[in-house]
């Protein structure tokens, strides 16, 4: 196109071009304001004094350029360690998007189909059955309209109880069922062979840990590899994750950062889970796909760039760029509205929401950003409209009770660095 410009316009066609260039290269180029990101640096110093959470690691990357690192506060209760920038996370349920990304990977391969149903790989899922209340406080059982399949599991739809009004019955089954107490995947998937559905398959959004085990399952039985070895040979590897697994070696551990949570006297404390007891230790018995990863902040800038370039990480090519694009949209137009349980304005992809309209969401962002979260406060969004990856890394878990906690900083973080935007 711009040559028959040229041919058509000769010098002047050149000299207009070449301007055209110049400051589109300009714009490209123009760099983020020291005074804007000083906001940012001021609210996280005041989020992590003495009073606040004990320390925070942010990083920002646009147009593939790492433009902001804030290191901020301690690694310990004790406030004797000061955070370091390769200090190490519980990341939770940003393991999801991991996840999601290995089975598209198999998906490509041809191994698996979304619209698979997962009793083609899984034994023992061909026969759903949906448990619900009747008015008079009875369960009622019955059979579900279809069987689920690997895209219910991976965007939340397949119907498992995700304590959503009327997921009593379903709930109750699911915790008699304890799969969380299983040792290994495969005992997992058994223990929820008996765990009826709380909806129809494909009926709403109910966000839960169980189907995203599943997945990671069908991960091992199709791979036929183990799960964690299938995520570090073909995406920490490849994406140089360094220092994201289930588990911390030993001669690493001193980088684990601690987690804590509020206690009644208004006082942080080590949580107490084994993890916070002993950093570095599996989150998990089993090698869970739904949140049982630790990583540092650069590790996961390096798999968030990877989806930002459509699938590429340097010489890697871990997936095609359509189905990253398909992963990044909204997966939920079959609901009305085809929106997820958390806000009006927003969707989910496959691994992460997906924003449908950033005023109705109520904070700074753009159609089509796309991330998610950790339970321990870690958060992460990826936005192709403006090339851009923003990481925040925190180790509390806010408490679920409504009684005095630290103020939740993701979307002021997100806010701020919208604002900075240049």
């Amino acid at each position: 196109m711009i040559g028959r410009f040229l041919r058509r316009t000769g010098f002047l066609g050149a000299v207009l071009v070449g301007l055209a260039l110049a400051c589109a290269s300009a714009q490209a180029a123009q760099p983020w304001a020291p005074a804007r990101l000083e906001t940012l640096h001021t609210f996280l110093r005041g989020a992590t004094n003495d009073e606040g959470y004990l320390g925070a690691v942010s990083l920002i990357v646009h147009e593939g350029r790492v433009v902001d690192v804030g290191v901020y506060g301690y690694e310990d209760l004790a406030r004797r360690r000061p955070m370091r920038r390769d200090a190490i996370f519980r990341i939770y349920s940003m393991t999801k998007t991991v996840t999601s990304v290995a089975l598209m990977m198999l998906v490509e391969e041809g191994k698996v189909t979304l619209d698979q149903p997962l009793a083609d790989v899984l034994p023992g899922f061909d026969a759903p059955r949906v448990l619900t209340q009747g008015p008079d406080g009875a369960s009622v059982s019955r059979a579900a309209s279809r069987r689920v399949t690997l895209r219910d599991l991976l965007t939340h739809t397949a119907g498992y109880p995700a304590g959503l009004p009327g997921d009593e019955a379903a709930l109750a089954a699911m915790e008699r069922a304890d799969p969380h107490a299983a040792n290994d995947l495969a005992g997992f998937t058994e223990r929820m062979r008996n765990v009826p559905l709380a909806a129809d398959p494909g009926t709403r959004f109910g966000y839960d840990g169980a189907a995203i085990e599943l997945i990671a399952r069908v991960v091992e039985v199709v791979s036929k590899k183990p799960f964690p070895v299938f995520l570090h040979e073909r995406i920490f590897v490849p994406l140089d994750m360094r220092d994201t697994g289930f588990s911390v070696p030993a001669n690493e551990r001193h980088r684990v950062v601690d987690l804590t949570r509020m206690g009644n006297d208004g006082r942080l404390v080590l949580d107490g889970s084994p993890s916070a007891k002993h950093p570095g230790d599996a989150l998990n018995r089993y090698a869970s796909g739904a949140g049982g990863l630790y990583a540092t902040v650069d590790d996961y800038a390096h798999f968030a760039q990877m989806l930002l370039d459509g699938g590429r990480y340097r010489d890697h090519v871990l997936l095609g760029r359509k189905t990253v694009a398909f992963m990044l949209s909204n997966q939920l137009g079959m609901l009305d509205p085809p929106v997820d349980q958390f806000s009006a304005g927003e969707g989910f992809g496959i691994g992460g929401y997906v924003v449908l309209d950033p005023a109705l969401r109520g904070q700074l962002g753009s159609v089509g950003q796309y991330g998610w979260s950790g339970a321990a406060s870690t958060t992460y969004t990826i936005d192709p409209s403006e090339r851009l990856i923003a990481i925040l890394m925190l180790q509390h878990l806010p408490r679920d009770d409504g009684g005095h906690d630290l103020p939740r900083l993701a979307r002021p973080f997100y806010d701020l660095v919208y604002h900075a935007l240049p």
